[in-house]
């Protein structure tokens, strides 16, 4: 029987999941966008379009009656309160959305509604945190997780020489708060921007990783010695930011500019889009690298993942987009197919436990061309 699937949000990565869905015979694919002008650009006539204010709960609810299965893809600012929505709404859910707040929160709602709902499962978060459970379940005690990992224009154009699929504003949170990482086994906080390291990357090149604040459910629920989330960039780009930072262009306090109140913040992410955003036939790489290691049986070993994509040519999608979007459709099939059954709230860690559904989510991914290579390091070679 056919599976009924909304999308809420009908973004630069929204879309292309619900064109994913909607190429599935096994689901009846919708979007919903309160932006009017995103929805006429959907072309795809598989997928049928809802305006909707989806800030609104009653309005909400009363629209995810009818469908089976739900993908949160909304910006960060309003993510959590989707979610929970969603969760009140009684379906079964699928969020990429980036937000401060803590999903787990949300854990006795889930459970009352009896729902499962994947959290964080795009990129990173997401594969990065299921392919660290993975790792993780297979040692006594965890070293070091370390994660590298970043979205970037295959050409470099300056200054910048970034470009990106998401808002401003969420790209300039990322650089905003500070990052937590695990050392010696506690939580502890870092600036973000820090700690910058050159790292060489095949296909790429050598790349600049500093601190971002990216952990997030990995800092609860895996026990490690040493953990670290670096974003990567071009060499170089870390110093830029932190100096747009220390003159006060990401405050939010308003200020006034000939009677006019205007926040810092807004304007940079403005300005900032212009120059950011990626066009419509322009490529982008997405690249991650995670390190594992541990000890088992008294024996070190370290597991390393990497990927490396690009975009592609004959979808005319973005990379981020794929390597994000289709992490979240991969997950929502291993629900569709009751392969993943447990309710409340996981995350990527907590199915990575399951070596039959990483299988799951590595072979979906690749069968669409996102693959991620695993390597195993014995002592002799650390």
């Amino acid at each position: 029987m056919t599976k009924k699937v909304i999308v809420l949000g009908a973004g630069l990565v929204g879309y292309p999941m619900a064109m994913d869905l909607a190429a599935d015979s096994e689901f009846e694919v919708t979007i919903a966008d309160i932006d009017q002008n995103k929805l006429n650009n959907i072309s795809d006539s598989r997928i049928n379009r809802i305006q909707s204010d989806l800030r609104d709960k009653d309005s909400l609810i009363k629209l995810l009656a009818p469908f089976d299965f739900v993908i949160v893809a909304v910006p960060g600012f309003m993510g959590y309160d989707c979610l929970k929505n969603c969760i009140t709404a009684g379906k079964d859910i699928v969020d990429i959305a980036f937000y401060p707040e803590d999903v787990f929160d949300l854990s006795g709602l889930a459970e009352d509604h009896k729902v499962r709902v994947i959290s964080d499962m795009g990129v990173a978060p997401g594969m990065s945190n299921l392919l660290t459970g993975y790792a993780a379940s297979k040692f006594d005690i965890v070293r070091t997780v370390n994660i590298y990992v970043g979205g970037l224009p295959k050409i470099r154009t300056k200054p910048w020489e970034y470009k990106a699929v998401f808002s401003p504003s969420d790209v300039i949170e990322e650089y905003t708060r500070p990052a937590r990482i695990i050392r010696n086994g506690q939580i502890v906080t870092v600036p973000p921007l820090t700690e910058q390291e050159y790292i060489d990357f095949d296909n790429v090149g050598t790349l600049e990783a500093f601190n971002s604040d990216g952990l997030r459910s990995l800092l609860f629920t895996v026990k490690a010695e040493n953990m670290i989330e670096k974003t990567l960039r071009y060499p170089g780009y870390a110093n830029k930011i932190q100096l747009l930072s220390d003159n006060g262009f990401f405050n939010t306090e308003k200020v006034d500019v000939d009677g006019n109140m205007i926040s810092p913040l807004d304007l940079t992410s403005k300005l900032l889009f212009d120059n950011w955003k990626l066009g419509e036939n322009e490529h982008d790489i997405t690249v991650m690298r995670i390190m594992v290691e541990g000890i088992k049986d008294e024996v070190t070993k370290r597991y390393t993942f990497d990927l490396f994509d690009e975009y592609c040519t004959e979808t005319c999608i973005h990379s981020m987009a794929r390597t994000t979007g289709y992490s979240a459709t991969t997950a929502l099939r291993l629900l569709a197919q009751d392969k993943y059954n447990k309710t409340g709230i996981s995350v990527g860690e907590m199915m990575g436990t399951d070596e039959s559904v990483v299988d799951f989510m590595l072979k979906g991914l690749s069968e669409k061309g996102i693959i991620y290579n695993m390597t195993e390091e014995l002592p002799g070679k650390l």
